[in-house]
């Protein structure tokens, strides 16, 4: 039996995740998730662990392995660092063994994983350098209509006539909202269009990596669970013929720290064979 931690620090949050993994078995015995906030990541990272270690009755001594991913090679008591499109990848086969892609919607990107039946990535793609397709940039409009972070699905959805918003750059994506903002444009009709416009980009960006093949692409990260992306999503695959059904869960956030345990279980395991190897002679 291994005991493996998994923690994500992302741009905007630090999951963590721990794992019992006992012959190809993987049990979930807890997780944990804060928002950074202009807050310390490496100090969340370790308050976000302790959290997972006190709810599952472990101490720091009982895990055998800590792998870190995103942004998270820095944590000083870390045993391994994953690239993040490896545990996103590892992290959707988990959650739904179905997905043959997995499609990480973060603060600052988003990036499309074609993956194999085992988690493996095959190719990937992110966005480009501008932010129009991030969370964080949706998180921005927001605050300037005046909506929390929970509303911005439900109020996507309730949309009768949608805008779409410039998909150049953020800068121009958010001019085109204070222009719509004077123009009478409702929220619900401002928010379906920036989802589509993003929906949009991530669509091709799925496309580009050969996920059309009529299997399942998992949403996750930060955005995973914006129920108005995810219907736009399901829109702009349908308009560009792209055949990929497109699902999301509701442990979605925790991809990235899901995949770090799985894999530092796994590394965990080699590591432990290869120690058991006679020493030749």
């Amino acid at each position: 039996m291994t005991i493996a931690a998994g923690i994500d620090v992302g741009t905007g949050v630090v999951k963590a995740a721990i794992f019992e993994v006992s012959d190809g078995d993987s049990k979930w015995l807890s997780r944990s998730q804060l928002r950074i906030r202009q807050r310390d990541p490496m100090q969340l990272a370790g308050e976000a662990y302790d959290s997972c270690l006190e709810d599952a009755g472990l101490s720091r001594d009982d895990v055998d392995y800590v792998a870190t991913t995103g942004e998270g090679e820095s944590i000083p008591f870390h045993t391994g660092h994953f690239y993040s499109m490896t545990t996103h990848a590892r992290g959707a086969i988990y959650l739904d063994p179905d997905a043959r892609a997995a499609l990480d919607i973060g603060a600052l990107h988003g990036r499309a994983i074609r993956i194999d039946d085992r988690g493996k990535v095959m190719t990937y793609k992110m966005t480009s350098q501008c932010a129009s397709g991030s969370g964080q940039f949706l998180e921005n409009i927001a605050r300037y209509l005046g909506i929390a972070q929970d509303e911005i699905g439900p109020l996507s959805r309730a949309a009768d006539d949608p805008e779409k918003v410039s998909g150049i750059c953020a800068v121009l994506a958010e001019t085109d909202v204070i222009n719509m903002v004077s123009r009478g444009i409702t929220a619900p009709n401002i928010l379906k269009g920036i989802h589509l416009s993003m929906a949009s980009r991530l669509a091709r960006l799925l496309k580009s990596v050969g996920a059309g093949g009529g299997g399942v692409a998992m949403m996750t990260g930060g955005l995973a669970l914006d129920d108005g992306l995810l219907g736009a999503m399901a829109e702009e695959l349908a308009h560009q013929k792209i055949d990929v059904s497109i699902r999301n869960h509701e442990d979605s956030i925790y991809a990235g720290a899901i995949g770090a345990a799985l894999w530092g279980a796994f590394r965990y395991d080699k590591l432990a064979q290869l120690d058991a190897l006679p020493i030749a002679s």
